[in-house]
């Protein structure tokens, strides 16, 4: 049976490094919200109001097309933010609409080390999202941990 791998942690926590190692581990196709938004709405997203209206649209594809590649088993790694608890609701329920196990593969880092990395990340200009020090604040602010009694399967992960 085929399943969704989620991604839960802050800005620059590795979700995507892991996300590609996932995909590959789990012969799994990869769907990641940062290259949709960057390719679909280039230069666009200024503001947080932006993101969440353009992130929003991307749902609305992304859900059914997820429910279907699982029930067609096959491996999905969704590396779209699982980092509060209306996300994670919202990804759950693709799994169970699938009738899909699921794992959200959790990063445990504290917000120094993420720092430090989204400062390299942006440095390098490789990834699609590069976040500001405020960004990076204000996104954190929402962040919440995951716990087994959202009725998640959690694998930690500290790299």
């Amino acid at each position: 049976m085929a399943t969704l791998h989620l991604l839960c942690g802050k800005i620059a926590s590795g979700k995507s490094t892991l996300a590609s190692s996932l995909a590959t581990d789990h012969a799994a196709i990869l769907l990641s919200e940062d290259h949709w938004l960057a390719t679909l709405y280039p230069g666009q997203i200024k503001m947080i109001a932006d993101y969440l209206a353009c992130a929003r649209q991307i749902r609305g594809v992304v859900e059914p097309l997820v429910i279907d590649l699982l029930k067609s088993g096959v491996n999905v790694v969704l590396d779209f933010p699982a980092n509060t608890l209306a996300n994670r609701e919202w990804l759950l329920t693709l799994a169970q609409a699938a009738r899909a196990p699921h794992c959200l593969h959790y990063l445990e880092l504290d917000d120094a080390t993420c720092r430090t990395r989204l400062h390299a990340r942006n440095a390098s200009g490789e990834h699609d999202f590069a976040a500001t020090d405020a960004e990076f604040d204000l996104i954190t602010r929402h962040f919440r941990v995951p716990s087994e009694e959202e009725g998640l399967v959690i694998e930690v992960h500290s790299l």
